[in-house]
């Protein structure tokens, strides 16, 4: 029972909670800050944004008043961050009330418990003509090291890697290979990752978009459509170029699920090929059982 799960977790430590989109991590978070205590803090790279709640499956206000809440929808769309960003948000955030820290953007979890290379800021006009260059001929510039160890579906890598090894002349595998120690080292908290099998999440994947549309997601895209701008990291989120073109009629409601339902899956597919790869050693559970809560 998730009940016993819950109970046996160490109330001393910080805990972190990793898993796919739609697989109940937040549910799981909120259960654990009110049968424990805690603060919860946001690991998902889209999430970060004001302008997307439902779209990005953020907590509900509702939800939010149950729990302290941190890191959600506290920048404007066109702030810029970054992993490192995000390191320096949460590490105060540390050393307060207990963090259940949970997302499932991985990179995230990597950075906190493995440690995060101090590469230099990206030049600013390096990249704007970054962003309006095509990801296929970033990655035929990028080292062989760096490409196995990045996300070459996701171009947000891709530019980040391309950025630094042109930036500095190093590729991004270098700079990882001489990473500073960790904020929390092992055995200073308690890792959990969400098992969700594709037999499991598919179906709620199938059915997410179309909710989220009918919920309030088409009057967050028609508050954002002149602002829309798909460079910006805030509108690669997955579902709002889906949304804006369902505004604007470029694209009927069915094809609009469909692409981002497709989007999600995939996305969902790489998520656990990351998990299963940096997170073996940590706690798994079954997120089936999150209906027992």
């Amino acid at each position: 029972m998730i009940r016993d799960v819950i109970a046996s977790l160490p109330s001393e430590l910080p805990i972190l909670i990793a898993g796919p989109t739609a697989s109940g991590k937040s549910a799981l978070a909120l259960a654990i800050a009110e049968a424990q205590g805690g603060v919860i803090v946001n690991a998902d790279a889209s999430q970060v944004y004001d302008c997307w709640r439902v779209l990005t499956a953020r907590p509900s206000a509702q939800e939010e008043s149950r729990a302290p809440h941190r890191l959600y929808g506290h920048l404007p769309f066109d702030a810029p961050y970054s992993t490192g960003h995000w390191l320096r948000e949460v590490t105060p955030l540390l050393s307060g009330e207990r963090p259940i820290i949970v997302g499932g953007t991985g990179l995230y979890f990597t950075a906190l418990t493995q440690g995060l290379a101090d590469i230099p800021e990206t030049p600013p006009e390096l990249r704007k003509h970054a962003d309006q260059m095509d990801m296929a001929a970033m990655l035929t510039e990028l080292d062989a090291d760096t490409i196995t160890r990045i996300d070459v579906a996701n171009r947000a890598r891709v530019q980040r890697a391309w950025e630094v090894l042109t930036s500095t002349g190093r590729g991004l595998a270098h700079w990882q290979d001489n990473t500073a120690s960790p904020l929390l080292k092992a055995r200073t908290y308690a890792g959990i990752v969400m098992d969700s099998p594709k037999e499991w999440l598919t179906p709620r994947i199938a059915t997410r978009f179309d909710d989220m549309l009918r919920g309030g997601a088409l009057e967050e895209a028609r508050a954002m459509q002149d602002r829309f701008d798909p460079i910006l990291p805030s509108c690669r989120a997955i579902g709002v170029a889906e949304a804006i073109a369902l505004l604007r009629g470029e694209m009927d409601h069915d094809t609009a699920v469909e692409q981002a339902t497709i989007a999600t899956r995939q996305y969902a597919k790489r998520q656990r090929t990351w998990f299963r790869a940096r997170m073996a050693d940590w706690r798994w559970i079954a997120s089936s059982e999150l209906a027992k809560i």
